[in-house]
């Protein structure tokens, strides 16, 4: 089910697939920003990553004594979540524990995400509760698909994600597993600005550590037409998009957690966790999107 919200600025669309956006059309210029999910190049347009982010050593964890076996980023993104309410700005969903989840990660859990839209901008506020009765550790992480070229004048050399402060980003190196190795390595230097070309996705994502930057957003070179996203908070960034070119759409992913390391046991509580919450906690985090012209 697809529920729509609108102001003078955008009118946005939330599918309970999966609690994605999958459109925001800005109203000035019927320009459509999310990736469309065209299954024969990536069938998403901005997944939740829950209870983990990237992938699990060995595609399996260890929890409560059982073995579970998992794809990359959780089951949030893959399962249908639940209408909970809507109003003029806002649109709330939500998932909890299931005999469907609880085959997939034994902890019973509600997973709500409130989406605001004000303006501008749009925030994607992810809120966690703990139903279980045993502390629960979780990752959790943002994929956002935005969608190019804007139109179809401009191709996609004609775009570059842009800092709002110069960068010197390092990154995780997770080849070839997708698991981290200690490893790491300079994306670029001294630049606010990272071009889109043929080859920054050919060895797949980039996960940013340490960054400064209060934002980062993929822009229109000469018009500053932009999709930014606020990074505050997030200790890591990935960049991704797949290795095609024409480059089809382009993923700013601002993470709390990371992919399993190398070094990892499988046992669930052994993994770095974006937050651990006693029975009856619960803990929140947002992504600000702004929709610039």
């Amino acid at each position: 089910m697809i529920y729509t919200m609108e102001n003078d600025f955008l009118k946005v669309s939330v599918t309970t697939s999966g609690a994605q956006v999958c459109s925001v059309i800005r109203k000035c210029d019927q320009v459509e920003h999310i990736w469309q999910a065209d299954p024969a190049v990536w069938g998403s347009h901005g997944p939740i990553l829950f209870p983990y982010t990237g992938r699990l050593k060995d595609g399996k964890m260890r929890c409560k004594g059982q073995i579970f076996e998992g794809k990359p980023h959780g089951i949030a993104r893959n399962l249908e979540h639940t209408f909970v309410r809507q109003n003029d700005h806002e649109i709330v969903l939500e998932l909890t524990d299931s005999p469907q989840t609880l085959a997939l990660w034994p902890y019973r859990f509600r997973l709500e995400s409130h989406f605001i839209l004000e303006g501008d901008r749009l925030t994607h506020r992810l809120t966690v509760e703990n139903r279980d009765e045993e502390k629960m550790p979780f990752g959790i992480g943002y994929h956002p698909a935005f969608a190019l070229p804007f139109d179809e004048d401009h191709e996609s050399s004609d775009y570059e994600l842009r800092f709002d402060r110069v960068q010197s980003p390092m990154c995780l190196d997770t080849l070839p597993l997708g698991l981290v190795s200690g490893k790491v390595y300079s994306l670029a230097k001294n630049t606010d600005t990272i071009p889109l070309d043929q080859e920054l996705f050919a060895n797949d994502s980039h996960c940013m550590i340490g960054l400064s930057a209060k934002t980062l957003g993929v822009y229109e070179k000469g018009t500053g037409r932009g999709v930014e996203c606020e990074l505050s908070g997030f200790p890591y960034t990935l960049l991704w998009s797949k290795p095609v070119w024409p480059m089809p759409f382009v993923c700013i992913e601002p993470w709390m957690s990371l992919p399993a390391a190398e070094s990892d046991s499988l046992d669930w509580e052994d993994r770095a966790a974006a937050a651990v919450l006693n029975c009856g906690e619960s803990w929140h985090v947002d992504l600000n999107m702004r929709f610039v012209r």
